[in-house]
């Protein structure tokens, strides 16, 4: 099985800390969707697993017409084996989710939506350049509901400019009332070459990031979403339990799968610009950019712009880096089997030293962040990776 990623870089506006690939000019949309329809035709001829989950992202998918979003799934279900089970995901703007759009959703395959909703305060919406409101927000969940898409996520942040820990409960508060299935909650980062970053370098009033705010912020977060019966099954990612099963049971059917496949080494299939593709041996990446991208395409000839061939060392880091992000972290007897150098030279003696200090458990066969080694992982991940000699 494989998940199946497609690249929509197609935004009204940009939000200053966005630093995936995208583009304002929407005269470029029909002939972009005709050249995702090339390279999967391509793609396909080559490489043609199940497909066990769908995904739009961005850019803002929910920016393209709903009648070019019909004329890529159908093109997808025709070059490609969809599991009848797939999770099929679209990213949206709650500005973007009217009456019409919704319904218009709710006639295509997709079964999950994932919106970028970041804070319930306005006046931070502008700061970020957001186009909409947070009462958008909820109107946006509400008509999904009305047109039977049951399983929306939403996404925050945290850690903006003199945020204060009350006005981020405020925040945990709306997103609770609007009861999803999922949420996903990230720290707000400056990302070189974002606007944000560049307000930093100019000196515009950014206060120096508070670590111990956020770290409280974090904490806060952890602890209200799992009294609301959410599982933290990532870093970053919580999703609803399913009832009857009790809190901390057998793992939520509101976890996104598409991402899940990221963290668990499963095969991915990238379709766009700016897009990348796994298969376990190699990662490949299309260019960023939609002139080069097409005129590829159109001559007949993939959009790839760099390939990587995955060594040991580069496979068993990625292990590293991902797996230990979830709640199940990294089964011991893999590393055993299909990395044994690195087992038994390297993670076994660093990974004493992290669990001793409480920051990872060995449990019933696997390794895995302890709530304290959450808020340091960067650096426990660090000291398990291996560097290439050479």
């Amino acid at each position: 099985m494989a998940g199946l990623y497609i690249h929509i870089p197609f935004c009204k506006s940009r939000c200053i800390y966005c630093s995936f690939y995208s583009t304002t000019c929407h005269e470029r949309m029909e002939p972009y969707v005709d050249a995702l329809l090339l390279e999967m035709t391509m793609r396909a001829q080559q490489e043609s697993p199940l497909i066990d989950t769908v995904y739009l992202g961005g850019g803002t998918p929910s920016q393209l017409p709903t009648g070019l979003l019909r004329k890529l799934f159908q093109h997808i279900y025709k070059v490609y084996n969809v599991s009848d089970s797939a999770e099929i995901t679209i990213e949206c703007n709650p500005d973007d989710v009217s009456a019409d759009y919704a319904a218009e959703l709710a006639t295509l395959p997709v079964n999950r939506v994932s919106m970028g909703a970041q804070t319930f305060s306005d006046e931070r919406l502008r700061f970020l350049r957001r186009r909409h409101t947070a009462r958008q927000v909820e109107e946006a969940v509400g008509q999904l509901r009305r047109n039977g898409l049951h399983n929306i996520s939403v996404d925050l942040m945290y850690g903006f400019p003199e945020q204060t820990l009350s006005a981020w409960n405020a925040d945990i508060d709306a997103a609770l009332k609007l009861n999803v299935e999922h949420i996903s909650a990230y720290l707000l980062t400056y990302e070189e070459g974002t606007p944000l970053y560049r307000m930093r370098l100019d000196g515009n009033s950014l206060p120096p990031d508070d670590e111990e705010t956020e770290r409280q912020m974090y904490e806060t977060l952890i602890d209200r979403l799992e009294d609301a019966a959410f599982e933290h099954y990532e870093i970053s990612n919580f999703a609803r339990l399913s009832p009857p099963a009790p809190h901390g049971n057998s793992p939520s059917a509101f976890r996104s799968r598409h991402n899940s496949s990221y963290w668990h080494d499963v095969p991915y299939i990238g379709i766009g610009a700016a897009a990348h593709s796994y298969d376990r041996q190699t990662r490949s990446w299309n260019y960023a950019d939609l002139t080069r991208y097409t005129e590829c395409l159109l001559r007949g000839t993939r959009p790839t712009e760099g390939e990587e061939r995955l060594d040991e060392t580069t496979r068993y880091n990625d292990l590293i880096t991902t797996a230990l992000r979830t709640r199940e972290g990294i089964s011991l007897q893999r590393l055993a089997h299909d990395f044994r150098p690195f087992y038994t030279d390297h993670l076994l003696s660093c990974a004493r030293r992290s669990i001793s200090r409480g920051l990872l458990a060995a449990e019933h066969g696997r390794l895995h962040l302890t709530r304290q080694g959450l808020f340091v992982s960067d650096d426990v991940m660090s000291d398990l990776i291996c560097i290439a000699e050479g």
